[in-house]
């Protein structure tokens, strides 16, 4: 088995976030993993990506012109990053920022996920990110939504622990969305 992912957004998106999320879960899982992220100078609102590479056997490099799927939480990252993925392949986009006719193409699988507007009605725009990448998880089934939680449970810091509940029902919202619109 040889899945990359790349995932792309504006700074504060959690993109950086689910990425590390994704490679940890499937390192629990015994895989190979490498995580690389890209962002610019500014902290918030400025562009971030990076790109997660799981295999069975060792990963020689972080880098992938042709993913084979993508998670995008912004328009600009659309048109940036939607021609380079593989047909065939897997995409996941906010639909609070985009919609299907954003997407010049047809060879792939794609849903478009209204992540801000769920993560607003379950009371935290943050949960967008983790929203996107239930939807992914689902889509793709490279690894498990139990063992996601598993490993945020893991790694969130103490003072991040409350938050734990709020990430299972983004996660999961994710996942029922993706379930129910599958093509």
């Amino acid at each position: 088995m040889y899945y990359d992912v790349l995932m792309a957004g504006f700074g504060g998106q959690g993109i950086l976030m689910i990425g590390d999320l994704v490679a940890l879960t499937a390192m629990r899982d015994g895989k190979h993993v490498t995580w690389m992220p890209s962002y610019g100078v500014e902290m918030r609102g400025g562009t971030a990506n990076c790109t997660v590479v799981i295999s069975d056997k060792r990963v020689g490099s972080p880098i992938t012109s042709h993913p084979y799927s993508l998670i995008i939480m912004n328009k600009p990252s659309l048109g940036k990053f939607a021609p380079r993925l593989r047909s065939g392949g897997v995409l996941v986009a906010n639909g609070s920022m985009m919609s299907a006719s954003d997407l010049e193409r047809d060879d792939i699988d794609a849903v478009f996920v209204p992540a801000l507007d769920m993560a607003m009605e379950l009371g935290d725009q943050r949960m967008a990110s983790m929203i996107a990448l239930g939807a992914y998880i689902e889509k793709s089934k490279v690894v498990t939504i139990e063992n996601a939680i598993a490993a945020l449970e893991s790694t969130l810091p103490e003072k991040r622990k409350s938050m734990l509940p709020l990430n299972m029902k983004a996660l999961e919202a994710g996942r029922d969305f993706a379930r129910n619109n599958m093509k």
